[in-house]
């Protein structure tokens, strides 16, 4: 493309991508839709929805958090069921709700998320019963779909699974550690799901994600994010400041130069340990996982899992904290759907009809 870039650069554009809060909030929260109604004292944000960062000016209201958290209990709630009838799993809304709901592709790393998982089991499992009492109880869910041909993904899968049936079967665990993956996920299930997170992942190495309109629908809801700098996420760092989220891992322009040292590149023992439970059959499944292990030893970690691994841990303590706190967690959460104006779809088609196709808005004609 580089020969018509040369030509007629003014032609190579480029829009964020957007969603759009009639569909994500006001269809699939309406709860939080007529609050958020309620404390502007108008309801033009639906088509206004900048409008949104006024919520801002009451992010340390006691009155507005108290109302905010019943509206997330609420979709918890209703999220509990759904997870219940589906899996037969039950889960306290009382946990935090740490959610990653996505295509299932190496690079959008949901095996790091799973090592993660495994990581604080195996912690929570070697625990005095007296630092069991400070544990943070996380109700993990995973959801997407492999393409058909796609092994690796396929096995992603497969070992969620197979996690989290020794996960929650485990005494010992109890109810401080779920593990749930949501099978055929689609946008239905998507409406169910995210009002009713707590936390959501976006955990791409950096440089692979050309957008993501996943962040977009969890910040919309008041979803706290745990991510790296990719993708939207960069733009929602600059509307809502990193302060209010969760981020970790490198940076792009230090991936070639990480990939470069290969197998001179070391993983932390914390990794190696969790990779290491998997290839001996602790979960099951020896041989079927050896390949899905394979992609991320002796240099073989295109994707850096290894590497953002300490982050990614100190990342997610940093999100136990924050909701031991409910009070700065709410606000965080309020100030979340207060940044993210920026990221409705109508604001990428104004940019498309004014940059790119040179045509002003027209009043419908009924």
């Amino acid at each position: 493309m580089n020969d018509f870039y040369e030509l007629w650069p003014q032609r190579f554009q480029y829009k964020t991508n957007g969603v759009t809060q009639r569909r994500w909030i006001v269809v699939s929260n309406p709860n939080l839709c007529a609050l958020i109604s309620k404390w502007l004292g108008t309801e033009a944000w639906i088509r206004n929805v900048d409008l949104l960062a006024g919520l801002q000016e009451f992010a340390s209201n006691p009155d507005l958090q108290q109302e905010w958290k019943m509206v997330r209990k609420v979709n918890k709630m209703r999220l509990a069921e759904y997870i219940e009838a589906m899996s037969g799993v039950k889960v306290s809304v009382d946990a935090m709700f740490d959610v990653q709901i996505k295509r299932i592709h190496q690079y959008k790393r949901q095996l790091l998320n799973i090592l993660g998982i495994i990581h604080r089991y195996d912690c929570i499992k070697n625990m005095e019963k007296s630092d069991k009492m400070k544990v943070v109880p996380r109700v993990c869910i995973v959801g997407g779909k492999a393409a058909p041909g796609y092994e690796i993904a396929k096995k992603i899968i497969k070992l969620c699974h197979a996690v989290a049936e020794k996960i929650n079967n485990d005494d010992d665990v109890g109810d401080l550690l779920k593990l749930v993956f949501i099978p055929d996920y689609n946008v239905s299930v998507a409406e169910l799901v995210i009002p009713g997170s707590d936390l959501s992942q976006h955990i791409s190495t950096a440089g692979h994600e050309a957008s993501g309109t996943g962040s977009m629908k969890f910040l919309m809801n008041g979803c706290l994010l745990l991510a790296t700098a990719d993708g939207s996420t960069v733009e929602i760092i600059e509307e809502i400041g990193a302060d209010n989220m969760f981020l970790f891992g490198a940076k792009v322009n230090e991936v070639p130069t990480l990939r470069d040292k290969g197998a001179a590149l070391k993983p932390p023992l914390q990794f190696a340990r969790v990779v290491r439970m998997v290839q001996d059959g602790y979960f099951g499944f020896k041989d079927y996982f050896k390949s899905l292990c394979d992609t991320v030893e002796d240099g073989s970690d295109f994707y850096l899992l290894g590497h953002d691994f300490s982050s990614y841990l100190e990342a997610q303590a940093a999100a136990d904290r924050a909701f031991v706190d409910q009070e700065k967690w709410t606000k965080m959460s309020i100030h979340s759907t207060a940044g993210s104006g920026r990221f409705s779809s109508d604001r990428t088609i104004e940019d498309y009809a004014e940059k790119t196709w040179g045509i002003k808005p027209c009043k419908c004609p009924f």
